[in-house]
C-alpha cells in the first residue's frame, strides 16, 4: 500500500462524517468531585449508616429489632412533635412555593432589568444571616414592649411576650422566621429559572394575546415546574430539621415554648438529657424516611429528573 492510499484510508472515516472517538471522564473530573464524595461520606453516609445502627440497637450494642422505633413511637411527646412540624411545613410550603414564584415572575416581567438587580440582593440580605441571628431579630420584633411593629401585635390581642408565644402561635411564628430567612435565595433561584426562557416564546404569547397573567400561569410557571419541584423537595428536608428556632423561643420564653415541640427538640432531649442515644437515632430515622417519602412522590408525580425528548 502506497503513502498515499494509506492517508486516505486513515482520513475516510471523518470524510464520511464518522464521530472521532469520545474520551471518558479523565483525572480532571475524579478530582473535581472527589473533595464532594469524601464529605458526603463523611458526614452524610456514614452518620446515616450508624444512626441506623444505633436505632436498631439498644445501649449494649445487641440487636432489637424495631424495639426503639415502637418506644418513641408510644412517647406521649412524639405524636404532638410531629403535628407541629406537619403544621409548620404545610404552612411555610404553601407560602414559600406561592409567595416565591409570585415575586419572581412580577420581578421577571415588571421590573426594569437594572432595578431588578437592587431587589435581588435586598431578597437575599436575609438569607445571609445565621439561624441564630435572625431568631433574634425576630425576638426582637415579637416583643411589644420594644418591637417597632408593637401596635400591630397589640391591635392584635398580643400585649405581652408571653402571650405572642402562646403555642396556637409558633407554627405562624416559625413560618414566618423560615420565609425571611429562606425566601430570598429562593426568589433568585426562580428569576434565574424564569430568565432561561426563551424570549421567543413570551413574544409569541404576547402575539396571540396572552396578558402577563396568563402567560404566567401557562407558559413560565410550567416551564420552571422541575425548579419549583427541587425548591420544594429541598424546603420539606430543611423544614423537617426544624431546631434552632424553637429551641431559642423557649429560652427567650422562659420554659413557656415546649422543650420537645419539634422531633428534632425531642431527639435531643432523648439524646443530651435522657442519655439515650438509641432513641434519638429511632426518631431521626423517622424524619429521613418522611423525607424520602415526600422526595419520593414529587418526583414521581412531577418526572423531576425525566430528560427531555429531542
Amino acid at each position: 500500500m502506497t503513502l498515499l492510499e494509506t492517508e486516505r484510508v486513515a482520513v475516510s472515516p471523518l470524510r464520511r462524517g464518522a464521530e472521532p472517538r469520545r474520551r471518558g471522564p479523565g483525572l480532571t473530573g475524579y478530582l473535581f468531585v472527589a473533595g464532594y464524595v469524601l464529605l458526603l461520606l463523611a458526614f452524610g453516609v456514614f452518620p446515616t449508616c450508624y444512626s441506623f445502627y444505633l436505632a436498631l440497637t439498644n445501649d449494649q450494642g445487641q440487636f432489637t429489632g424495631l424495639n426503639q422505633f415502637v418506644k418513641v413511637a408510644q412517647d406521649y411527646r412524639f405524636v404532638p412533635a410531629f403535628t407541629h412540624m406537619l403544621i409548620y411545613l404545610v404552612m411555610w410550603l404553601v407560602v414559600l412555593v406561592v409567595l416565591v414564584v409570585l415575586v419572581a415572575v412580577v420581578l421577571r416581567s415588571r421590573v426594569r432589568p437594572g432595578t431588578s438587580a437592587v431587589f435581588r440582593f435586598l431578597y437575599y440580605i436575609p438569607g445571609a444571616l445565621a439561624g441564630v441571628a435572625s431568631v433574634l431579630v425576630w425576638l426582637f420584633m415579637l416583643d411589644p414592649d420594644v418591637s417597632p411593629v408593637s401596635w400591630l401585635l397589640n391591635s392584635m390581642g398580643m400585649h405581652s411576650f408571653a402571650a405572642v408565644l402562646t403555642p396556637g402561635n409558633l407554627p405562624l411564628i416559625l413560618m414566618l422566621i423560615a420565609f425571611w430567612t429562606g425566601a430570598g435565595g429562593w426568589m433568585v433561584v426562580m428569576y434565574g429559572a424564569l430568565n432561561n426562557i426563551p424570549d421567543e416564546v413570551l413574544e409569541a404569547a404576547r402575539m396571540d394575546g396572552a396578558g402577563p397573567w396568563r402567560t404566567a400561569w401557562h407558559i413560565q410557571i410550567p416551564m420552571i415546574r422541575q425548579w419549583i419541584v427541587y425548591m420544594t423537595i429541598m424546603a420539606f428536608a430543611t423544614g423537617t430539621q426544624l431546631f434552632v428556632e424553637p429551641q431559642l423561643l423557649q429560652t427567650a420564653s422562659l420554659g413557656r415554648v415546649s422543650p420537645t415541640w419539634s422531633p428534632n427538640q425531642l431527639a435531643f432531649v432523648y439524646a443530651f438529657q435522657q442519655g439515650d442515644f438509641n432513641g434519638a437515632a429511632a426518631i431521626s430515622v423517622f424524619l429521613l424516611v418522611l423525607g424520602l417519602i415526600a422526595a419520593g412522590l414529587l418526583v414521581a408525580r412531577s418526572n423531576l429528573f425525566k430528560l427531555d425528548e429531542k
